[in-house]
């Protein structure tokens, strides 16, 4: 494509290859190699644009070093330098993704979009100071942003700020009313607080937003067994579990957040006979087909 520089050409840019030796009774002219700068920014852009085709493709090793080309070759572009922390957390190198992305920031210093990445990245590491910190900065720039809200939330729930974690949750869901993973979560937090009958609520309204996510139907089953609603939570159990059985493991839940309370309950209600002889069956079947993209 035109303004995008070849493979070859690049090679040249970069140095790696190397011109004949002159002949030992030739004078040695001085010569400059002319590098167009707009080119290398283009070229960046398109290793740019390609390793961004391949994090869809969930091909994370593959689009680093494309990222990596890019930011080597267009050193002062904030979006490459995003790019490449992002595919760094992907890959889960969390202090290669937080250079990154803080040489990201030194060079768009008012880029909501690069805090809110930063504060996932503490996040991951477990600095939930510091991921408060990345994401209010950001949110005073841009203040509605529903995902960097939900992810204050979490951030304030892993602080055991509970009540803080539940008004960004109620803030984040308030601008994206499908947002139904804000509601789950304060069900999370409202459980932890031992206020189940509000937690039961929650999850009954996530419930009703999407039928078919199985986190708030798993967690809604523990508290009504809990509360000896024993057929209902046997129906929903075995119902969630058919829709994603990661959820019977407790490292899954601990991914999602889920607090000690609801972990022990959950462990109880999936260790009674009819939830262990449901799990049985479902591991036992064949996944269901893949669908041709």
């Amino acid at each position: 494509m035109p303004n995008r520089i070849p493979l070859l050409s690049l090679l040249l840019v970069l140095g790696l290859w190397t011109m004949p030796e002159p002949v030992a009774s030739q004078a040695l002219l001085p010569y400059t190699l002319q590098i167009d700068s707009a080119d290398l920014e283009q070229t960046a852009l398109s290793l740019a644009e390609e390793a961004v085709q391949l994090a869809r493709l969930q091909q994370y090793e593959l689009a680093v070093p494309r990222a990596e080309l890019a930011t080597q070759l267009a050193p002062k572009n904030a979006q490459t330098w995003t790019l490449l922390g992002s595919l760094y957390l992907q890959v889960e190198q969390f202090d290669k993704g937080i250079v990154a992305l803080q040489q990201a920031q030194s060079l768009a210093p008012e880029n909501a979009s690069i805090k809110f990445v930063l504060g996932e990245a503490h996040f991951r590491q477990a600095k939930y100071d510091k991921a408060v910190e990345y994401l209010q900065a950001g949110l005073k720039i841009k203040p509605d942003t529903p995902g960097a809200l939900f992810d204050l939330g979490n951030a304030f729930y892993k602080l055991k700020q509970f009540e803080q974690a539940i008004a960004q949750y109620e803030k984040a869901f308030a601008l994206e009313k499908n947002l139904w993973p804000a509601i789950n979560n304060i069900g999370l937090v409202k459980y932890e607080m031992g206020d189940v009958d509000s937690a039961i609520k929650r999850w009954e309204e996530a419930i009703a937003i999407d039928n078919k996510a199985a986190e708030p139907m798993l967690a809604l089953a523990a508290a009504l067994y809990g509360k000896g609603d024993k057929t209902k939570a046997l129906a929903m159990g075995e119902a969630a579990l058919k829709l994603d059985k990661r959820y019977s493991t407790v490292e899954f839940m601990k991914e999602n957040l889920w607090g000690d309370r609801l972990i022990a309950a959950t462990q109880s209600f999936l260790a009674t006979p009819e939830m262990k002889a449901a799990l049985a069956k479902i591991q036992d079947s064949p996944p269901p087909p893949q669908l041709s993209p």
